[in-house]
Parts: C-alpha cells; structure tokens; sequence
C-alpha cells in the first residue's frame, strides 16, 4: 500500500511538472547568428531566469541581406512576437509597411523611462510615435597608450578635452617614432564629430560644419602626427594592427575595439597598458558627446502576444537587459552608473576611474540618420570624402561640391 502511495504521488508530482511545463507561455524574437552571438545567449539565459514562466524561441535569420529576408517574412504575414533591428532604416520601412506596432501607448503606461537612451530612441520613432527601441549601441570614445604617455611625463586624456587641444596633445606626443593619433580612412573617423552636437547630421544638406574637423586633421597630418591617408590607403594597414603595434598615442574609434584589445592583451598581440576617454568636444558642446550605431527591438504587429512581447523588450531594452548585455563586454544602448560597472568589471577592461567614466556619454548622436535618398547620399559625401582626404581638392571646394551634389539629388 505504501509502494502504491509513494507511486501514485510520484506521478501527481510528475503531471504537475508537465502541466506547469505546458503553461510556458512562447515568446518568439527574429534575430540573426542566434547560437554565435554571445549577448544573445546572454540575454535568453536572463531573460528566462527573471520570467521562469515564459519560453523565449529565437527564430534565427541568416545575417546576410537580414533586412530583405526578415522583410520577404514579414509581407507574407509572419506573426513572430518580436523582430530585432539591425539597422535604423529597416525600422522606418517596416513602419510604413504597417508590419511594427506601436510602442508610445505601452511606455505610457508602464511610466517606461527612455532618459537612459540619451537620445538614441528619437531614431526609432516616427512623427512622435516610437515603434522601437534601442538595446545596444557602439558609440565612440577615445582610446589611448597609457605607457607611452608615463614614458613621455605627459598627462593622460582626460573626459573633458576640446579637440583643439587634442590636437596639441597629439602634436606633444609625437616623437621618438610615436604618432600622436591614428585616424582610420573613414568619414566617421576623421569628421563626424560635427553630429556629437545633436543638430547637425550627415544628411542635413550642409556640411560646413565638417570642414573644421578637416582642416584639424590635415594640420596634424602636415605635423606628422598621424600617418598620412595615402600611406594608410597605399598599405592597408587595419587601425586594430595600427594601435595594437605600440607606437600610436590616440586613437577615436567604437567602443567595440574594447573588446579586440583585450582579446590582444590575453593572447600576446600586444602588451601594453590603454585606456579609454570620452571623445573630444567642440566648443559649446558638452563633454561626453558622441556618435554610434544602434541595434533595437520592435513588436510585430501581427503578434498575437502583444503585452508579453512589451514585457521583453521593457526588460531587454531597459536596465537589466542592459546589465546582462554588458557582462559579455557589448556595450548596451542603456546608460547608467549600474551598466558602467558591470562593463568596467568585464575581465581585461581597464580599471582607472577615467576609463570606467568614459562609459556614461552624456548625449549620442547617429552616425547616419534615416531619411530619404540616404544611400545616395552617403555616395556623395563618401566620394568628396575621399578626395578632400587625397587633397586632390581642397577642404572649402569640398564642402562646396557636397553642398551642391547633394541639394541636385532632391531637385
């Protein structure tokens, strides 16, 4: 009697195991390289964890041409609960297809606060109603040789630098060998800092405000400061080898290099001691600003679990998505003191205040904002670029031809 007790109680426990198995509710997230991207593995694990009761199912698309394929999926009445965003556009497109729900109503409610997006969530919006938001952006900072600056008796950069005197700085360290910066070959290196003050962009159709950038580095390149564009161009040579080989003082760059070189220091690629800064700043603009990328999130509107798909984007958007995003070293689009710390934890990160500091900007600007003819656009402006770089024009003449190149696409 007791035997059968003991089994009929083992199979109650056992139904009750299932039927709570069964009342998992599915959450399905069209993403991309799933099972390889590290946040991804990170985010599920968590996610999960603070809601046992729900069974989180990426749906993983190939990322190449992910736009196109996620966008064929969606035009065909795919009812996926949440699509993650790869770039900007694909949010205004999909937007304008009816495939993103609306967000505005559920942040309302919820009293959902987007101030630790600084500013990042505008591009995901649409005529004030936001259809996404951001969980991971790649901003720029600073990075600089710590132990060429101790052997040279200068001090470091520091998180309130204008880029004149960045530039100086450069200029100081420049010796022995040493360049005092590096700048890589593209546009975004060398002078979108003009978007760090949250007015201008790359689209607006006047590009004045590139030629003081220009014109800096040009100075610096005349100084021997840097290497030269051509050179850059006529090697190849990479701005990861470029840092990595010990004699470049600065270098603006994404925050993704962060985790190449701690990856460099394990393995021996390089062994010297870095840190990293807020980029420079203009004048009368505040310090901490800079430009990046954004991954995001948006609901499809087909989704038949429209709150529960709120419930994962809140969370992984907000700031505990954001801390199990940063404990891979990826830097989350949320920022706050809390994120700063668990990325400044990350094993290789430097460990001075300053670098831990450079993590919190105070305002980040896109690097391409989304409008009409963008990739026209950026053909012209990448094209002037190229050749103010070459200085087979000069800086006023370029701006000129961007100025009018750019007006005759919207004639």
């Amino acid at each position: 009697m007791k035997k059968m007790l003991t089994l009929v109680l083992a199979l109650i426990l056992a139904l009750t195991v299932v039927g709570a198995c069964a009342e998992k509710q599915v959450l399905t997230v069209v993403t991309w390289d799933a099972t390889t991207t590290p946040y991804l593995v990170a985010q599920e694990a968590a996610f999960e964890a603070k809601y046992p009761d729900v069974d989180l199912q990426y749906i993983d698309v190939a990322s190449q041409d992910y736009a196109i394929k996620v966008g064929t999926m969606l035009s065909g009445g795919d009812t996926s609960d949440v699509v993650m965003i790869k770039e900007a556009r694909d949010i205004i497109n999909w937007q304008a297809a009816g495939y993103a729900a609306p967000m505005t109503d559920f942040i309302a409610a919820d009293g959902f606060d987007v101030s630790g997006y600084v500013g990042t969530e505008v591009n995901y919006a649409v005529d004030g109603v936001q259809y996404a938001l951001p969980f991971r952006s790649d901003f720029w900072v600073l990075f600089y040789n710590k132990d060429l600056f101790d052997a040279a008796g200068v001090a470091y950069p520091t998180n309130d630098m204008t880029w004149d005197q960045y530039a100086e700085l450069a200029k100081t360290m420049t010796k022995d060998g040493v360049y005092g910066t590096h700048y890589h070959t593209w546009l975004s290196a060398v002078a979108n800092w003009a978007v760090c003050d949250g007015v201008n962009t790359l689209a607006d159709r006047e590009y004045s405000d590139l030629a003081y950038f220009y014109n800096l580095y040009q100075g610096l390149e005349d100084a021997g400061a840097c290497m030269a564009y051509n050179e850059l161009k006529a090697s190849g040579l990479h701005y990861s080898a470029a840092f990595a080989n010990g004699n470049v003082a600065m270098m603006p760059m994404g925050y993704w290099y962060v985790s190449t070189l701690i990856g460099y220091n394990k393995e021996g690629t390089c062994n010297f001691n870095w840190g990293i800064t807020a980029v420079p700043h203009a004048d009368g603009v505040a310090a901490g600003s800079s430009f990046g990328n954004l991954t995001g999130a948006m609901i499809n509107e087909k989704s038949a679990n429209k709150e529960l798909a709120w419930k994962y984007v809140s969370w992984l958007c907000g700031e505990e998505g954001a801390a199990a995003t940063a404990a891979t070293g990826t830097r989350p689009a949320w920022v706050s003191e809390n994120v700063a710390s668990t990325m400044s934890a990350v094993e290789g990160f430097p460990t001075d205040d300053a670098s831990k500091a450079a993590l919190i900007p105070s305002y980040v600007g896109m690097e391409w904002p989304v409008v009409d003819k963008l990739s026209e656009i950026q053909t012209v402006v990448n094209e002037e670029h190229s050749l103010i770089m070459t200085r087979e024009i000069d800086v006023e003449d370029g701006i000129e031809e961007m100025n009018e190149r750019v007006a005759e696409l919207f004639e």
